[in-house]
Parts: C-alpha cells; structure tokens; sequence
C-alpha cells in the first residue's frame, strides 16, 4: 500500500488543480453549449414579468420551456446574446432592463452563486467572483480593482458586441442592474454603490434611473462602472460559512474542469471520443467528424496548446481514476473500453500518468475512505 504522501501526490495529479483551474483564461467558443441554462431561464421569467412574452424573447433559440427547466440543459453565449438581442428591440420601457436586472438573485446563478453567499468575508466574495467568474456565462469583458479607498467593477464589450451600440447598451445596462442586486445579496439591503458611470448618452427619463441605484446615474463616460467604498469589503458576510464555502468551492472547480473539457475545437473533440467510445476512435475518424482533415485538426489542436494525443490520454486517465474509485472493475475490464489491447500497456500508461500502479491506487482510496469512516465525527 502506497505511503501517505505518495497517496496524496497522484490525488493531487488527478484532480483539478484550483488555482490553476480557476486562473486560466478558457477559450470557449460562442456556439459552444457549455453553460447551464439558469441564468437565461431567470431573466426570461423577469422579462415576463415585464410584458415580454417568452416566446418571443426566445425566437431564434431552439429552447422549449421544459429545457428551460432542465438542469441538463447546456447553452452557448451566442444564444444568451439573442435573448438579450431580442428583449432590446421588444422592450418598448426602457427601464426594463434594469428592473430585469434586479430581479436576479445569486441562486439563478447555481454553485458559483452559492459560493459567493457563502463567503465569510465580502472581500473574499469578492475575490472568489473574480477568479470564477467564467462558470457566470460572461457575454462581457468584467474587471475589478481598488484605487485610493474606492471598489471598482469595470464591464467592456467584447470585440464584436460594439458593432451594435442598441445591444451592447442593454448589455452593459443589465449587468450593472444584476451587479448591484448580487452585491445587495451579498451586503444587504443597505448596500448603495457610490457611482454608476455608462459610456452610453442620456435618455430622456434618465432621472428615473436614480432611484434603482439609489446614486445617480452618469452618462457619457469612458468606461461603464460601478463604484462603491472598499469599506463594505472589509466587513464579515452575516450568511458566511467556512465550510460551505470550502464545499462549493470544490464543487465549483470540478465546474470548471467540466468547463474546459467541453471548451472550444478541443471540448469537440474531447465530447466526440466519449460518445464513440475510445476504444474505437481515433484522430481520422474524429477529423473526418469534424467535416476536415486530419492534419488540420492537428494543427487547429495545436493551435490551443494541446493535441489530439494529449486530449486522449487526459480522458483515458480521468477515466481510468474514476473506474478504479467508483467500481470493482478488473483491470482487463477497465483497460479494454479504454482502448488498450494488453493489461501492460495500461498498467504502463497509469504509472506513467500518476507514479503508481492502478491496485496501489484503488488500495490507497479504499484505506483513505475506511479511515474516514472510522474517524469519531
């Protein structure tokens, strides 16, 4: 049986990194179906409060109500941006937007929602948001940093959003409106930015946007922001729970190694594997899938720093682990869907990908869980 530390070594090499999970910045295309469907199927329900018939807010995306509801469901960003595209030229109250907004909680945003509210401290909220805020569907370019006593949230547009002003504008409107409602989750009720700035123009109503924020709102600026005294960062959350926090925060990352399995050309070929089987699937077959050819798959591959060799044995080793924790599996039995031909050449590649033979592994997670079990809570 491995030792304590060779134990927690391959465990540390089998599961998602945190830190780096969280930091890198994924490359996730705008058709690919990679975020929950909670978000979108909030605002809808707002927007419906606010006259909009969710069928047409929903025109030009293949969503049915009961996929609304599903937490199986899966939507990319372009389809995120047509809802919103569609509520803008629906919306015939320009205040909409913000009320739309503000009608949306941290739970409509999951794990990454409940991690937030389960901070002990805002500015650890604060820092958590930050680092994870892929996992929130960013349809914008979001920042944040301190400057002589002031919190500052900055929201860019993404390249091709400020080709449409009309949309970009309802964009950068909405997501100040939900950034004030998650902080007065967060914070309280008593929670009032100290300064709203939009790049946009005034519209006529503009005073009416004062009481939503409870500051005025300033129109005609560089940036689009939000502002509040970096005081409130300091204080302790009342809702806050170090141990949840820790939970969500695992489950968070595994969120996020999901994330990046299914991100962009290599998500496509990752997926494609496990639905062919990797037995009997390999890098001309999954090209010829992909409608191109096999040295341009490469070098698209290539292209966002992996490889079609590296992608398979990354599945084949999260799979081998899972087989080994989760079943009784031999290893003939596991190394056969895994596309081995011999037993050798996956106790091989196991030692290879974690310093230790497949038996030592399950013999470690099955001594680690007994001990757990026999721990007195």
């Amino acid at each position: 049986m491995p030792s304590t530390a060779l134990g927690n070594r391959l465990l540390r090499r089998l599961e998602p990194d945190r830190v780096g999970a969280a930091a890198t910045t994924l490359r996730v295309g705008f058709d690919d179906k990679v975020y929950s469907v909670s978000l979108l199927a909030a605002i809808i329900e707002s927007l419906g409060r606010g006259g909009i018939d969710p069928r047409l807010a929903l025109e030009g995306v293949p969503l049915s109500a009961r996929a609304l509801r599903s937490d199986e469901t899966r939507i990319s960003l372009h389809q995120f941006i047509q809802v919103c595209r569609n509520a803008a030229k629906l919306s015939p109250d320009p205040r909409l937007v913000y009320r739309t907004g503000q009608r949306i909680h941290l739970s409509a945003y999951g794990m990454f929602g409940f991690a937030i509210l389960s901070s002990t401290g805002f500015r650890q909220a604060t820092h958590f948001a930050i680092r994870y805020q892929q996992l929130a569907m960013p349809v914008l370019e979001i920042s944040f940093h301190e400057d002589r006593g002031r919190a500052v949230w900055t929201l860019r547009p993404l390249a091709h959003l400020s080709t449409d002003p009309h949309l970009f504008g309802f964009l950068v409107e909405l997501h100040l409106s939900i950034l004030t409602s998650l902080h007065r989750d967060v914070m309280g009720p008593s929670f009032v930015p100290s300064e709203i700035d939009l790049t946009i123009g005034p519209p006529r109503d503009s005073k009416l946007y004062e009481p939503m924020f409870g500051r005025p709102v300033l129109f005609e600026k560089t940036e689009n922001r939000l502002i509040y005294e970096t005081k409130w960062l300091d204080r302790e959350a009342q809702l806050g729970n170090a141990i949840a926090h820790h939970e969500t925060v695992n489950l968070c990352d595994h969120l996020m190694e999901q994330l990046h399995l299914r991100a962009g050309l290599a998500g496509r070929v990752r997926q494609l594997l496990l639905e062919s089987g990797l037995a009997a699937t390999n890098c001309t077959r999954v090209a010829k899938q992909l409608y191109m050819t096999e040295r341009t798959l490469r070098r698209k591959l290539h292209a966002e720093h992996t490889s079609f060799r590296r992608i398979l044995d990354e599945l084949r080793m999260q799979l081998a682990a899972k087989y080994l924790r989760e079943t009784n599996l031999t290893i003939q039995e596991i190394a056969h869907p895994l596309g081995f031909s011999q037993d050798a050449s996956f106790r091989h590649a196991f030692r290879r990908w974690t310093k230790t033979a497949p038996l030592e592994f399950r013999e470690h997670l099955k001594s680690s869980t007994n001990r757990r079990e026999s721990t007195p809570p």
